[in-house]
């Protein structure tokens, strides 16, 4: 990692400060975090990358329920009313 210096407003440190408590992680990786999001949202994925991956995703995750691709609005429903 590279040492930089930053400086943001009173409101800017405020909400990072609480972003990074709320989920424990430092200030630092909220921020190295947002600036991945910029980075990625102004760069822009080419077809390849997100291919691969969406492709590197598969078989990650995993529901535990043998019914959700039958019953996966049900599931969504009730995952969306609480």
């Amino acid at each position: 990692m590279i040492r930089i210096q930053v400086q943001l407003s009173q409101k800017q440190l405020e909400a990072v400060r609480r972003l990074a408590l709320a989920e424990e992680r430092s200030v630092s990786d909220v921020v190295r975090e947002g600036v991945d999001a910029v980075v990625h949202a102004r760069a822009g994925t080419s077809r390849e990358e997100a291919k691969a991956l969406s492709l590197a995703a598969i078989g990650k995750f995993r529901s535990g329920r043998k019914d959700l691709s039958r019953e996966h609005d049900r599931h969504l429903a009730e995952a969306f009313a609480g």
